[in-house]
């Protein structure tokens, strides 16, 4: 009887037990809204060949334009020096025609009859050794004033060198701004153009001036590897001059979440040039809209108000990309998405 008894009261209990499971209301977990915290995979948009030919004109742009600032630099001193050299071969040749006008007026004679005018053998010597001092003086006048003006030839000639090479890197440069807006218009041939929605990327503003990277002498870039730990959590390597754009942007006020290095892929992230500065506050979202996009905008600008002191070769941001030899252009290289669109990054590539 007990047994009976207690086997009916745990059927009871496990019937009670399942009427309630299967009575009460199912509310499925749901996980919070999170951000990835790095960017996925080979996110720069585009094609690897398309990033070539930005990278290759870009850099040849960059290199061209140096190398002109280098020459212009040179010939303004060469012009300076020619100033001077003139100047003083004016004053030169006015004392060589001064000695050829009174050598005209005494004739060949003249210091002969000096001499020969000489009452004393001790006068004799005084005016030899006079006449001589004064042959050296007229000499050395001349000398000078033909090494003064072979000077200005030499100087004149260096000055047309540079005007040439000056043509020569103008022509590179067009020919590099013409070869990046090829690239993009090819890639773009068969997608739709962004509209002025998609396209706010020049509506920021930044006054803030970073501290150059490092250059060469001569006013070039240094060639530099992947050789700093990247601060960032992807945790790779970068070159020193992305590490210094990093550390700038953030003392200018951009500190929200950035990705650098990347192990795969192709682009400037394995290479240690670039970086991914998520506009959202703790990660790569979706598209940035309000304060994230104004976030986004001011730190592009802030890029290419720096741009020569810190060394850019492209930004990317909103289905556009800046170029150092173009200025804003659609990037229709995106696939869509936030990432590859880079509507909620800013893309950063390095020289």
């Amino acid at each position: 009887m007990h047994v009976r008894t207690t086997t009916r009261l745990l059927a009871a209990v496990v019937t009670a037990l399942a009427l309630g499971v299967s009575a009460a209301p199912f509310t499925p977990a749901v996980a919070a809204p999170t951000t990835r915290l790095a960017a996925p995979g080979d996110d720069e948009g585009g094609t690897p060949a398309l990033r070539d030919q930005l990278d290759a004109a870009s850099k040849g742009w960059l290199e061209a334009k140096a190398a002109l600032e280098r020459s212009t630099k040179r010939q303004q001193e060469l012009d300076g020096q020619l100033k001077t050299i003139e100047s003083q071969l004016v004053t030169q040749t006015a004392k060589v025609g001064e000695i050829a006008g009174a050598a005209y007026r005494t004739g060949r004679l003249g210091p002969m009859s000096a001499l020969l005018n000489s009452n004393t053998p001790s006068g004799f010597l005084d005016r030899a050794a006079a006449l001589e001092t004064v042959a050296t003086r007229e000499d050395q006048e001349l000398r000078t004033m033909i090494e003064t003006r072979d000077q200005a030839t030499r100087t004149r000639a260096a000055v047309s060198r540079e005007i040439t090479e000056q043509r020569k890197q103008v022509a590179t440069m067009g020919k590099r701004k013409e070869q990046a807006e090829r690239a993009l218009a090819v890639a773009a041939a068969d997608k739709p153009a962004p509209t002025s929605r998609d396209s706010g990327s020049s509506d920021g503003t930044s006054t803030s001036n970073a501290k150059g990277a490092p250059r060469n002498s001569d006013g070039s870039w240094p060639s530099e590897s992947c050789s700093v730990n990247d601060p960032t959590p992807a945790n790779g390597c970068i070159t020193p001059r992305t590490l210094n754009a990093l550390n700038q942007a953030k003392a200018a006020g951009f500190t929200r979440y950035v990705s650098c290095y990347r192990p795969s892929g192709s682009g400037e992230h394995p290479k240690g040039r670039a970086c991914d500065f998520a506009a959202q506050k703790n990660g790569f979202g979706g598209v940035a809209s309000g304060g994230d996009r104004t976030y986004g905008n001011n730190l592009a600008a802030y890029f290419i108000r720096n741009a020569d002191r810190l060394g850019v070769l492209y930004v990317i941001w909103f289905k556009r990309i800046w170029l150092p030899s173009s200025g804003w252009k659609a990037y229709s290289g995106g696939n869509g998405d936030p990432s590859s669109d880079h509507t909620n990054h800013v893309h950063l590539s390095m020289i």
